[in-house]
């Protein structure tokens, strides 16, 4: 129960630090940091990938299977938006 209470606390808490990091941003900035958040996003990857496979639970593996398809659907549609970003700014011949 401890480590349920801890857990919930500390989801709130990076919630709360992100929402307040993120609005603090100025629009010039969005794009190259929208760029590295996808690759902390590879790395939620990874660890979708190792709570899928650990075998530990049946549900265990459904909610890492989970976790893994929408960390990369976060993944494919962040560097998708960067790319499209990107191409406004390019150069018309």
């Amino acid at each position: 129960m401890e480590a349920l209470i801890l857990s919930v606390t500390i989801f709130v808490l990076a919630v709360v630090i992100g929402f307040e990091i993120i609005t603090k941003i100025p629009p010039t900035l969005h794009t190259p940091l929208m760029s590295g958040s996808n690759a902390i996003s590879g790395i939620s990857v990874v660890g979708a990938l190792v709570a899928a496979g650990a075998g530990k639970d049946e549900l265990a593996a459904y909610i890492g299977l989970g976790a893994v398809i929408l960390a990369t659907i976060n993944v494919v549609g962040g560097f998708l938006v960067t790319h499209r970003m990107l191409s406004m700014f390019k150069r018309k011949n």
